[in-house]
């Protein structure tokens, strides 16, 4: 969902399938909440955030506005991991089956269709009743609107929303799905009693908690869920064979031949006046008919066209340095100077996925791999970054880089021959795009200028120093550091819940700009000095600041120009944390 929560590297490298949620069946289409609450010490590593610090999940726009962004993301994704899948998610609504059409062309692997009905027991009364519509309607749709632009078989179709039947599953397949999402079926089979306690922590069989007494109470056997699905599977047999079909694949889309509507079961369900007026013929529309020549169903792989990117001369140059890693052993660190320009797309994530698969987790040392690019680079340039590379821009970064950033280094920063004459003041121009480290885990940036819009939203672990930034900074941040050394836009922290952040602000003017829903300001005291101090003096270091240089310069002076944002549940948490720390060490 946009490299939320942990979303890593290693994590990215070692899926089947990676799926981009755009929206729920049962929900209208936003993000999610996890109370603190729920935020336990297991949840909190796995999710690369702090334990008792709320996670609030931010919808789909935040970093995808149109189509040519969703198709960014598939790219990014697919990059992060060649082998994998990369899976779009729907809901079922009227027009699906544009969107559908628009996500195979941006090269997604893999479709899902979801119905309204359903969702989980967390889910809004509101939305499970009254968003979406049946995964009927958006199936059919979907199918045909593909078969008739000839993209249905490039992707593999599936749908979802209370399927509970064998019955269910062979009309999905008529109208067109080759997967089938089942959820309650299986929830039962493992002995859910459906008392819709999901989102209270109190489920009385175990398996929607946190609390370990409660999880005790849990006696499902993955022997019951494969059970389960053989039952399933040999009703559906019987189906097939009652058909006169041998497999799934010869009643996929073949709904104009197996289905047809009951009008006296239409007319004695509800009111007859309206039934008589409905027509559910363009439903079962055989989508072979709209276009004979086209697949009707999966046959071809998706062109990523990965074989002609310029990671595969960085994995080629870093290849002997990985695999000594691998083994164990040691390798003198590599610099590779190139040019780049914006054709460059998510530079830096195949050669991270080669070193997350090759080292695991860990990565490689601290700057083991060094890539200098000089230019413009292109959109998500250290996406998903692993660590022990550092990739170097001198020019400037379009949208979304350091997006998921897992442990690597990114530094931006002008020409030096753009600085001749004293004309052009870095801190006055924009050198990063929109949504930069958007879902960070790990690693650090630098940028020598200022920063667009959404600029750390969802950032967990990473330290990034920029010299001001556009609206929305710092949103839905859980984790990890944030210095700007410069102005910024309207709606800073809104959401955030945890992470630090610290703002120049000589004029006073920056408590205006800041969402203090969730958040406290106050001056740099104590060790926070020393932290910041030395955040700076590695963006000096970095990308050879004039504003970071001035103010250590007058540091004593400089530091009281800033101010600390704070999340009120984070500050709460550490010093509940120091307290517990104090009193093991007296005891």
């Amino acid at each position: 969902a946009s490299g939320r929560f942990g979303v890593t590297s290693h994590y990215l490298a070692n899926s089947d399938q990676i799926q981009i949620k755009m929206a729920q069946g049962a929900k209208p289409g936003e993000g999610g909440e996890l109370p603190g609450f729920k935020v336990s010490d297991y949840i909190a590593e796995c999710r690369g955030t702090t334990p008792g610090v709320g996670l609030i999940s931010p919808p789909p726009h935040h970093d995808i506005y149109s189509i040519e962004d969703l198709a960014q993301l598939i790219h990014d994704l697919k990059c992060a991991n060649p082998e994998g899948e990369v899976s779009v998610k729907l809901v079922s609504e009227v027009g699906v089956g544009v969107i559908a059409a628009g996500v195979a062309k941006a090269k997604a692997d893999h479709i899902v269709v979801s119905g309204g009905d359903g969702g989980t027991g967390a889910a809004a009364w509101t939305g499970i009743k009254c968003a979406g519509l049946p995964w009927e309607l958006g199936i059919a749709e979907t199918q045909q609107t593909l078969v008739l632009n000839d993209l249905r078989d490039r992707v593999r179709l599936q749908t979802d929303g209370q399927l509970k039947t064998p019955r269910d599953i062979c009309i999905a397949a008529a109208l067109g799905a080759e997967e089938y999402a089942l959820s309650t079926g299986p929830l039962i089979a493992l002995g859910c009693i459906m008392m819709r306690k999901c989102h209270l922590n109190t489920c009385p069989v175990g398996i929607a908690t946190q609390d370990p007494e409660l999880r005790a109470k849990f006696e499902g056997q993955p022997e019951h869920v494969i059970n389960f699905f053989f039952l399933l599977a040999e009703e559906m047999r019987r189906t097939l064979q009652s058909l006169g079909m041998t497999s799934m694949d010869e009643l996929v889309g073949a709904a104009g031949d197996v289905l047809e509507v009951d009008p006296a079961k239409l007319r004695s369900n509800g009111r007859p006046d309206k039934a008589m007026g409905l027509d559910l013929a363009p439903l079962l529309q055989s989508a072979r008919e709209l276009n004979p020549t086209a697949g009707y169903r999966h046959t071809q792989l998706q062109d990523h066209e990965l074989g002609i990117k310029a990671d595969n001369e960085l994995m080629d140059a870093a290849h002997s340095l990985i695999e000594t890693y691998a083994k164990g052993g040691e390798a003198e660190p590599i610099v590779i100077e190139r040019e780049t320009n914006n054709l460059d797309r998510t530079l830096g994530t195949m050669l991270s996925a080669k070193v997350s698969k090759a080292c695991g987790k860990p990565g490689l040392p601290d700057d083991a791999v060094r890539i200098k690019l000089e230019g413009s680079s292109g959109q998500s340039l250290g996406f998903a970054l692993a660590p022990g590379i550092t990739i170097e821009v001198v020019g400037d970064a379009n949208d979304g880089c350091g997006k998921g950033l897992s442990g690597g280094r990114v530094i931006v920063r002008p020409n030096p021959t753009q600085l001749e004459g004293g004309h052009f003041i870095p801190s006055e121009n924009v050198i990063v795009g929109n949504v930069a480290c958007y879902g960070a885990t790990a690693g650090e940036a630098f940028f020598r200028g200022v920063g667009g819009e959404r600029f750390c939203v969802r950032n967990s672990g990473a330290l990034a120093v920029v010299e001001g930034v556009g609206d929305h900074g710092c949103e839905y941040m859980t984790g990890g550091r944030m210095v700007c050394l410069g102005k910024t836009g309207r709606n800073f922290a809104a959401g955030m819940s945890g992470g630090i952040a610290y703002v120049l602000d000589p004029d006073r003017v920056f408590a205006d700009k800041c969402n203090m829903g969730m958040v406290e300001l106050g001056p740099v005291e104590g060790e926070d000095i020393d932290e910041l101090k030395g955040y700076i003096e590695k963006h000096v270091a970095a990308t050879e600041s004039t504003v970071g240089a001035d103010l250590l310069a007058d540091w004593d002076n400089s530091v009281s120009k800033f101010v600390r944002v704070m999340p009120t549940d984070y500050k709460a948490v550490l010093e509940k944390m120091k307290a517990e720390e104090a009193l093991e060490a007296t005891a």
